[in-house]
């Protein structure tokens, strides 16, 4: 046990015994099981309002989901497609659990489960609510349950997190895969020159190792990679890592990798792989991926909006992870940390998502600082730089009004207040913490990110009209009376489409081509885009084409950050 087991009954925070943060943190402390059972209800609040009613986010959500579906199918389990295209660029993992899930929710009779997108997400939302249990449980290898239970809610409150537990991708689930993973690193490291660790750690590490290789290649590695050679580093010896069995992690490695990379390699001829590490991987490196190109400091700056509420009291704790660098269990989260952090900066392309599996660390030195009592309004700057909790949720209350009336002439008013309501919970945690009752501000701005997850995702989300253009234009494709409809699309390319109106649809690039396929015969429905409209429409007319424009649906592609309008043409022959 570590240390720091003890310390947490012995700061109060200058709050009053009968205060709901100490009743609560002194009733999640009394069990393994309780301490649980609160983490997994707020990861329930915070990850579920909007999960069904969120549309297909552009564009990686829908091109998993589509690759899932196809799989279906085909009944192909190992190669992955979009449509005719080869998605050589992550592993199988998330592919076989998206297919799982629809396949189980056909069992149950789930309506219209392969076009239903919430299905899909349901191993993110699983991987989301792993990774804050086993932020817990990473946890209790530095510090004792009142610390864990700290972290593991700033895990499940972080705004990152409620992001990637509502899109059908893998990043919930390497986050599960990476904490998991780390957590039996930690125990190795922490409990070096035991006789021997617990077998089931053990089984967790390789365990956590080969899923999170099969869901997204090398990352997992890195990170454990990085970790333990900066730790051998400080120990002059790796013998510590023999705890963790190598031989018995190369068996499981091998039973659990080997067999799909050896069929893609069979099947793609090797494309896989050329692909996968060549463009994918490589591409991110060098100045092949420029779409997402940001500069050093990138993820710096992204953390304070990603990891809020937690933001602010991890700043605050940073120089305490300075001055305590000796201390093993400091060493052991900087070295989890620091060195898979400076490889993302250093490379070109940057996504917020990226240095999630990063976040559970400072989640736990965060904790272990405020038990010590070394975060606090004392600190310079702090009273100040807390005013972050009241920020975020009060601009995203202005934001998300403005984006209301401005997109559909409507502000959303039962969504504004919640967020209004959101924004005072986070006002009393920055006065609890100017007051000096920091345990107590902490759980207020864990109950201000639950509030403000129902009020965006819950309330406001959905009735942004405008921002759900696939939805209502598969909406029109169904409506639509005549039987077997084949359906193009031009201007408009997005993946949710394809997902939501079948893998047959033809993306069109020019007005003649969409033209051409109404000119095919039988029943055929196509979108145009009001840019693309005049070279359509003449070369319809030089067909002697007469199609209905049965509808104009329009709204914001939030991809392409442009307003769009388009247009639905009908031939039925």
């Amino acid at each position: 046990m570590s240390t720091f087991a003890g310390t947490e009954h012995n700061l109060r925070d200058g709050a009053p015994a009968a205060s709901v943060a100490e009743r609560l943190l002194g009733f999640v402390e009394r069990s393994h099981v309780r301490a649980c059972a609160m983490l997994f209800l707020l990861a329930l609040v915070a990850f579920l309002p909007g999960f069904v009613s969120l549309q297909p986010m552009d564009r990686d959500e829908p091109r998993f989901a589509q690759a899932s579906k196809q799989m279906l199918e085909s009944g192909d389990f190992v190669d992955i497609r979009f449509q005719d295209e080869a998605r050589h660029k992550k592993p199988v993992g998330i592919y076989w659990l998206q297919s799982a899930a629809v396949a189980a929710a056909e069992v149950i009779k789930v309506p219209k489960a392969r076009t239903t997108i919430a299905v899909y997400r349901v191993p993110s939302l699983l991987g989301a609510i792993a990774m804050v249990l086993l932020t817990y449980w990473a946890a209790l290898a530095f510090a004792g349950r009142r610390e864990a239970f700290l972290a593991a809610a700033f895990m499940g409150a972080s705004v990152i997190l409620m992001v990637e537990a509502r899109l059908a991708k893998t990043d919930a689930v390497l986050g599960a895969c990476s904490v998991a993973a780390m957590g039996g690193l930690a125990r190795a490291y922490l409990a070096r020159g035991a006789p021997r660790l617990p077998g089931p750690t053990v089984w967790v590490f390789w365990t956590a190792m080969a899923l999170g290789i099969l869901v997204k290649g090398p990352l997992v590695v890195m990170f454990t990679g990085l970790a333990g050679l900066v730790l051998s580093i400080r120990e002059r010896s790796a013998r510590w890592l023999l705890a963790l069995r190598p031989g018995l992690g190369v068996l499981i490695l091998g039973a659990v990798v080997a067999p799909w990379f050896v069929a893609i390699a069979v099947k793609s001829g090797g494309a896989f792989f050329s692909e996968a590490v060549g463009h994918d991987m490589l591409g991110k490196v060098g100045t092949a991926q420029t779409y997402h190109w940001a500069p050093p400091g990138f993820y710096l700056l992204a953390f304070f909006a990603t990891f809020w509420p937690a933001a602010f009291f991890a700043a605050t704790a940073a120089p305490f992870a300075w001055r305590k660098r000796h201390e093993d269990e400091i060493a052991f989260a900087l070295a989890w940390v620091v060195p898979s952090w400076v490889v993302f900066e250093a490379v070109p392309t940057k996504l917020p998502h990226y240095v999630m599996p990063l976040y559970p660390a400072l989640a736990i030195v965060t904790a272990i600082a405020i038990a010590r009592g070394f975060v606090g309004p004392h600190r310079p700057g702090a009273k100040a730089g807390a005013l972050l909790l009241p920020l975020i949720p009060a601009g995203l209350a202005a934001g998300l009004s403005f984006a209301g009336l401005s997109l559909d002439g409507t502000i959303p008013w039962a969504g504004l207040v919640v967020l209004v309501a959101a924004s005072a919970v986070a006002a009393w945690a920055w006065l609890l913490f100017a007051r000096g009752k920091v345990r107590r501000s902490t759980m207020a701005a864990v109950g201000a990110a639950a509030v403000l997850a129902i009020g965006v995702f819950g309330l406001v989300q959905p009735v942004l009209r405008s921002l759900k253009l696939s939805p209502r234009l598969a909406s029109v494709a169904e409506g639509v009376s005549c039987p077997n409809v084949a359906v193009g699309t031009l201007g408009y390319r997005e993946p949710s489409l394809v997902f939501l109106v079948g893998t047959e649809l033809r993306m069109l690039p020019t007005g003649a081509d969409a033209a051409a396929f109404l000119n095919e015969g039988g029943c055929r429905l196509v979108f145009v885009e009001r840019r693309l409209e005049e070279g359509f429409r003449s070369e319809a007319d030089r067909l002697a084409l007469r199609p209905s424009l049965i509808t104009r649906v329009q709204g914001f592609n939030i991809n392409g950050g442009r307003r769009v309008d388009i247009g639905a043409y009908l031939v039925a022959r």
